[in-house]
């Protein structure tokens, strides 16, 4: 019976249905087609934005490479039509440059098209665009949702609205413990803005969600228990904020390092007087 067995499944004589083989390669080939027209459409983009500071908006040396943007990401869609990535692009090329047959109702019927496929940078600003009443979008679609879909996928951008919404208290009762745990999250990503948002909060006497502690205390616990014993939850917010602080100096914010500036001659003057 083994033998009988044996027969049967050898390799040569294995037969899988080609209904099932060639729609899957196919589909790897349209997709791995559309990245490579996405690629070139945003190499072109980033050109753009390399030299738009220094000409107008309207330059016509901007066109041929917006041109070229627009064609790839058009190319892209044609290959894979449920590519979300170029969606998102070519909706922000219709909304935020001056390229020729630019169209911001194409723009934000692609955008909304793209947040409800699942593109986390398309619903955050699509989000965005609801917060501020854009004119080419209606008002049944509602910001939060879509906020609330990139925070899900834990997008930075996303977190970082959300947790100033808390903050402010703006369409939601205020949370100052969801906006930490959102500040937080976001500044792990490396947002300069949620770190330096985590940090002053911290320095404020804000204390930190009991969610976090006990995350953090797992993740690293065996670096934060003490030889005596002490509890791993008890946190120092200078050192805190300074690692946040940090975090947005890395990233290019000139205020996180006027905080890191600033935390060194508190502590000079601290010195000092004792």
């Amino acid at each position: 019976m083994l033998r009988t067995l044996r027969t049967r499944l050898r390799p040569d004589r294995l037969v899988f249905p080609i209904s099932v083989v060639i729609p899957k390669r196919e589909m790897h080939s349209r997709n791995k087609k559309a990245m490579e027209f996405i690629a070139k459409g945003w190499s072109a983009l980033k050109e753009v934005d390399r030299v738009i500071d220094y000409c107008e908006l309207n330059d016509r040396r901007l066109i041929p490479l917006l041109l070229a943007a627009k064609e790839n990401f058009e190319l892209a869609l044609e290959a894979d039509n449920s590519n979300t990535h170029a969606r998102y692009w070519l909706a922000k090329l219709h909304f935020k440059y001056h390229v020729p047959g630019k169209c911001p109702a194409v723009g934000a019927a692609l955008l909304v098209e793209a947040a409800n496929m699942g593109d986390p940078d398309a619903q955050y600003d699509l989000a965005c665009h609801l917060r501020v009443e854009h004119d080419h979008f209606t008002s049944d679609q509602p910001s939060f949702y879509y906020l609330e879909k990139a925070v899900d996928q834990l997008h930075p951008g996303a977190l970082y609205l959300l947790g100033a919404v808390y903050l402010t208290g703006d369409c939601v009762k205020q949370d100052l413990g969801s906006a930490m745990w959102c500040f937080h999250r976001a500044s792990e990503k490396g947002h300069a803005g949620a770190a330096i948002a985590y940090g002053s909060l911290l320095l404020r006497g804000v204390q930190v969600p009991e969610v976090l502690l006990k995350f953090n205390a797992t993740r690293g616990a065996a670096a934060r228990k003490s030889r005596t014993g002490d509890d791993c939850s008890r946190v120092d917010p200078v050192e805190m904020a300074r690692k946040q602080f940090e975090i947005a100096a890395k990233a290019g914010c000139d205020l996180g390092l006027r905080w890191l500036t600033r935390l060194e001659e508190e502590e000079n003057l601290v010195g000092l007087a004792t």
